[in-house]
């Protein structure tokens, strides 16, 4: 239950920061939060990651949806294997939830957080948590493998 509570935590925070940049700053404008890093800008993604899939919102939500009862699954039927495993689902649950929403009630994925130094795809708190969820995947199955002696 920790990992479902923890996962709730992060599609709270995703979908407060997507609410309070749409009422606070809007869409079509831009707002610089740090000098020559980052800035706020509000865009409407009907695809997925990098704008993949573009035309196709109905496929997203449904496989958000059910990617979203297959993470839940997972969670409550299994023994998570380790701390980082835990995290790891815990992070892409929340990430997936969190655009799945979006896709869900709005049939789009806010995005907001601009890179300003590189020419890189806005992105929002869910994509991160995601990301964060596969660099925990990767040190899980890292960590297993330097225990094996041979």
């Amino acid at each position: 239950m920790k990992i479902i509570a923890y996962s709730l935590f992060i599609i709270s925070l995703d979908q407060l920061s997507k609410f309070l940049v749409l009422n606070i700053l809007g869409f079509e404008r831009s707002k610089n939060i740090i000098p020559n890093l980052l800035n706020f800008t509000l865009i409407k993604n009907k695809g997925a990651a990098f704008s993949l899939f573009s035309n196709s919102t109905n496929l997203l939500t449904i496989t958000s949806v059910l990617a979203s009862l297959f993470l839940i699954t997972i969670i409550l039927n299994y023994q998570t294997k380790s701390y980082w495993n835990s995290i790891g689902l815990a992070y892409l649950l929340g990430g997936t939830v969190g655009n799945g929403i979006d896709r869900l009630f709005k049939g789009y994925v806010l995005d907001f957080l601009e890179l300003v130094p590189i020419n890189f795809p806005i992105f929002n708190l869910a994509d991160i948590s995601i990301n964060i969820a596969i660099i925990c995947f990767i040190v899980d199955i890292t960590k297993d493998k330097s225990r094996i002696k041979y």
